[in-house]
């Protein structure tokens, strides 16, 4: 089952908790090389922690980082309608309360 999305697609819902999506406004081409980056830099992650190599280990997660800015997932939010951003709230502590009440998942 897909994520959970607030009605301004600026967020899915994980575990009650609201997470920021990927800025639609990329075009294809950045996305999924964006995507491609955040992957590999995941695999990097897990290799580092299986070999427990602490400077490959802080190499990798700044490239999922880098990636995550990329895609807007991370940094300043990428709407430019002045909106506050409530990346990681719990929805019901955000004007999505309502929202994600009677989304049935609120429950």
């Amino acid at each position: 089952m897909p994520p959970l999305k607030t009605p301004d697609g600026r967020y899915i819902v994980v575990r009650g908790r609201l997470w920021r999506t990927s800025n639609p406004h990329l075009d294809e081409a950045q996305r999924a090389a964006l995507v491609h980056a955040l992957s590999a830099a995941r695999r990097e992650v897990k290799a580092a922690l299986a070999q427990e190599d602490a400077p490959r280990l802080a190499a990798a997660r700044a490239a999922v980082h880098q990636a995550k800015l990329g895609l807007g997932e991370r940094g300043a939010p990428w709407w430019t309608d002045g909106a506050p951003d409530f990346n990681r709230f719990l929805a019901k502590n955000t004007p999505y309360a309502q929202w994600y009440a009677q989304s049935g998942e609120g429950a």
